[in-house]
């Protein structure tokens, strides 16, 4: 699987590397490090087979090559490897180098969660939630957001403030909601800061809303950003509407459009 333009370490070359050489080597330019973890790959050792496998399939430091990626992943998930199960269920869900298979993705998916994987955890959940490749199940999606969310992961965390926020499979509390969207945000997710800055808005505290939303655009989907400033320009509440200017600002779009999915 390797066939790659540059020679590639030996074992025993990548057995003698210690950790400081493998942090040195991977703080820099990925054409320096690649041939490493190339070797490393093909002497078995499972992250440096995720780690080649998420290089191929974004092109970092030689050609995208999503097939290649695809082969890397599995490999490592059939060795026990929880966040390459996970990869797996991504190129089955998206189509990466393999036909597009939403039960392939729940079942990888499942692996990977049942492995630890806190990503595997928030994609089986979604799946579950949805009922994307395998039976709806919104207590069970439940479960696996409370696991997602008690490491820290702040999707997770988002998701499970919509479930305590709507009511799912839980009595509706704002107040789970509003811990739950702070800790996402606090984490870097998007959709966590936008929900965060909305709900502080309605608690009347504008300025923190204000700073939350305008850091929305540095790492969300042009889709929801465009959603977001349909939703805050569109909102019954004043509290709201007052967010949409900073919004607009920082994102440097405006268009119609539907609330945010959380």
């Amino acid at each position: 699987m390797l066939n790659l333009p540059f020679r590639i370490p030996t074992p025993g070359e990548v057995a003698r590397l210690t950790a400081a050489d493998w942090r040195a080597r991977l703080a820099g330019p990925p054409e320096a490090a690649l041939p490493w973890v190339a070797g490393s790959a093909a002497a078995g050792h499972a992250d440096a087979q995720v780690t080649l496998g998420q290089w191929l399939l974004a092109g970092r430091g030689l050609p995208a090559d999503p097939v290649r990626a695809f082969a890397w992943f599995k490999l490592a998930a059939q060795g026990g490897h929880g966040d390459a199960a996970n990869m797996a269920g991504r190129c089955y869900e998206n189509g990466w180098g393999t036909r597009a298979d939403a039960r392939a993705a729940a079942f990888w998916y499942t692996v990977a969660a049942e492995r630890g994987s806190d990503w595997g955890m928030y994609n089986l959940a979604t799946a579950l939630a949805l009922g994307r490749g395998i039976e709806a199940d919104r207590a069970q999606a439940l479960a696996w957001l409370r696991r997602a969310a008690a490491v820290g992961h702040a999707k997770s965390l988002n998701l499970l403030g919509g479930f305590h926020e709507d009511g799912w499979e839980v009595e509706p509390d704002p107040g789970q909601a509003f811990d739950c969207y702070r800790r996402a945000a606090q984490g870097g997710d998007f959709r966590g800061q936008f929900n965060y800055a909305r709900m502080l808005a309605l608690r009347g505290r504008l300025a923190e809303a204000r700073a939350w939303i305008a850091r929305v655009p540095q790492t969300a989907t042009a889709a929801f950003r465009q959603r977001m400033l349909a939703f805050l320009r569109d909102a019954p509440q004043p509290a709201l509407r007052a967010l949409y200017e900073e919004a607009a600002a920082a994102a440097g779009i405006s268009s119609r459009g539907s609330r945010p999915s959380a």
